[in-house]
């Protein structure tokens, strides 16, 4: 965990200075780009976003992919966290990445809705089409206008774990035009009343690559959900596809820091 810096901005401030944060020359940078971002399509709640930027961002003019992530909270600092910490930031400086990766956190209570595309008896109206409308219409543009960012989908990624990585699911089947590098972490297949029409409804495309992971510890149902979803892809939509199993990973922050390297090393 390095220095956070914190960068409270304005969406309408264009022209705020970036803030350095290297602890060390061949470090990135980790910061908090805003506090509070509205989110419109989410009658305006507010969300806190992560920006870490890759080692010699600041000392080029060159232009970087984004890699986009769920649960903020968790990817840089411990001290944020609600179940431990990835260390993306960490993880990226060792493995030279060229990836700018913005975290989002959750939303708290509303967590379990806004990562839910359908309505749910227990957890309430699914919210994940408005989620995902925020990013590719809000956050996204807000990032690319920002910094210098390599915006076509062969260069735009997003990521998560467990309902974190159903989103992201979401986000590859219903925008393949946007996002075209898919990481999808112990995704909780399990609350999707029928995985198959999500397929029929799918716009997935084979010029995507998704990677898939899944532990062996994370009950009956998580590797054999996570291996259908991942064939369907590869069959359905010709799309390219990795699969790890763990099979002494449990669903837990420290399994997927364990697997992260693995699909950052697919995607660079």
């Amino acid at each position: 965990m390095k220095a956070i810096v914190w960068m409270a901005i304005a969406a309408c401030c264009a022209d705020s200075t970036l803030v350095q944060a290297q602890t060390s020359p061949d470090k990135g940078m980790v910061m908090v780009l805003d506090t509070a971002m509205a989110m419109p399509e989410l009658a305006n709640r507010t969300r806190r976003i992560w920006v870490y930027l890759p080692t010699g961002y600041d000392q080029t003019k060159k232009k970087y992919p984004v890699l986009y992530m769920h649960d903020g909270q968790n990817l840089f600092d411990a001290r944020y966290a609600f179940a431990g910490e990835w260390g993306i930031d960490e993880i990226s400086d060792s493995m030279r990445s060229r990836y700018i990766v913005v975290g989002i956190d959750n939303g708290g209570q509303k967590r379990m809705q806004e990562y839910n595309v359908e309505d749910h008896e227990r957890f309430g109206k699914g919210e994940g089409e408005a989620y995902l409308q925020f990013i590719v219409n809000q956050l996204k543009p807000f990032i690319d206008q920002r910094f210098r960012t390599k915006s076509d989908k062969k260069h735009t990624a997003i990521a998560g774990s467990s309902m974190g990585g159903l989103i992201s699911y979401y986000a590859g089947i219903q925008y393949p035009h946007v996002f075209g590098r898919i990481g999808v972490f112990s995704p909780s297949f399990w609350i999707v009343r029928d995985l198959k029409s999500s397929w029929s409804q799918a716009k997935a495309s084979k010029s995507q690559l998704w990677f898939f992971y899944a532990g062996g510890k994370e009950g009956e149902t998580m590797v054999p959900l996570t291996k259908e979803v991942e064939q369907q892809i590869a069959q359905q939509f010709k799309a390219k596809t990795y699969l790890e199993i763990n099979p002494d990973g449990r669903h837990q922050e420290s399994a997927w820091r364990q697997a992260f390297p693995a699909f950052l090393s697919r995607i660079q």
